[in-house]
């Protein structure tokens, strides 16, 4: 528990709270915030997510195709239980489909992107596991849960509507934009070539270990000075955002992943993957949209302060119901 605190929780509190006061300084602003995540969506975690992954063979993929279709299977069912939830038990309170849209891709979806690699590491160590999971679980939030959310958004979203004229957008057009990033085809692209058998050089690897190497730090911070902008609103629609990240999801994933026989450590992983806070791609796209704006960055804040009690406690849970997790001891 010492450790996961020392070497996991605090260096995230720390680094945000660095982004944090130099946005309250000015130093930064949202601004500086959104092209410190370009860079890390872009070129860092992509670069991460590959050169991890290249590292991998044929017989991890094997043993993780349960990991790949629990995580697909749960997060994305809660992805749509967050929609559903708030598109018709708020709808009395004004809250539209684009807005329950927004909820969808903020608490539906973990920021695996932005903290995966940042939270997973210290506490399991760096190894092509951990990138794997960081891996399957972005692919299901970034090709996935985006696209989806996207679409729905844009379907029942008047300012989205506007910007395409009045008409209803494609509804692949956010699918085949979702894979054209980097985040998505990287670690597709790996796998690929695991799966082909092609030896990855080693010489190769310090070429993307200098810009995977920003990829936690910059998030973390980038983080903080988007969370310094938002007036944070205690209401109950964010309060049920968090209970529904912090609790339902990651419960989901270890009950599911129970039932399927996952193997221990994949399990831990997966559980604390889904325990991460809210997605801030889904609060970046609510800015852009300018929609349900306030009530899912209050969310995101408060789920980010209680993500320190809640991730050593999902670890502390998960080792009961499983026993032993390799290489972590609470």
């Amino acid at each position: 528990m010492e450790h996961i605190l020392l070497y996991a929780i605090v260096p995230i509190i720390v680094v945000m709270l660095a982004g944090y006061i130099s946005g309250k300084k000015g130093i930064f602003n949202a601004a500086n915030a959104k092209a410190f995540n370009k860079v890390v969506l872009d070129y860092a975690l992509p670069a991460a997510l590959f050169v991890s992954i290249v590292d991998a063979d044929r017989k991890m993929l094997v043993e993780d195709i349960k990991l790949t279709l629990v995580s697909l299977v749960v997060i994305m069912a809660c992805f749509m239980l967050v929609y559903y939830i708030y598109k018709y038990c708020f709808r009395k309170q004004g809250v539209t489909q684009g807005d329950a849209a927004i909820m969808a891709l903020v608490n539906g979806s973990p920021t695996i992107g932005f903290l995966g690699f940042a939270i997973l590491e210290p506490i399991f160590g760096t190894n092509a596991y951990v990138a794997l999971v960081v891996a399957i679980v972005g692919i299901v939030v970034n090709a996935v849960g985006i696209p989806v959310g996207l679409s729905l958004l844009n379907d029942g979203n008047e300012k989205a509507l506007a910007k395409n004229g009045g008409k209803k957008p494609s509804a692949w057009k956010p699918v085949i934009h979702a894979l054209e990033q980097p985040v998505a085809w990287a670690p597709i692209l790996a796998v690929i070539w695991v799966v082909a058998g092609i030896p990855w050089p080693k010489w190769a690897s310090p070429s993307f270990d200098l810009i995977k190497g920003a990829n936690a730090s910059m998030a973390v911070f980038a983080a903080g000075i988007t969370l310094s902008a938002i007036k944070v609103t205690v209401n109950w629609q964010a309060i049920l955002g968090v209970i529904l990240k912090l609790i339902v999801m990651p419960g989901a994933l270890l009950v599911v992943g129970l039932m399927c026989h996952m193997s221990a450590a994949n399990l831990a992983m997966l559980v604390v993957a889904g325990a991460l806070p809210p997605a801030f791609s889904g609060i970046i796209i609510a800015d852009e949209y300018d929609t349900y704006v306030a009530t899912s960055t209050s969310s995101l804040t408060i789920s980010v302060i209680l993500f320190v009690v809640f991730c050593p406690l999902w670890l502390w849970i998960t080792q009961l119901c499983v026993g032993t997790i390799p290489g972590v001891s609470i």
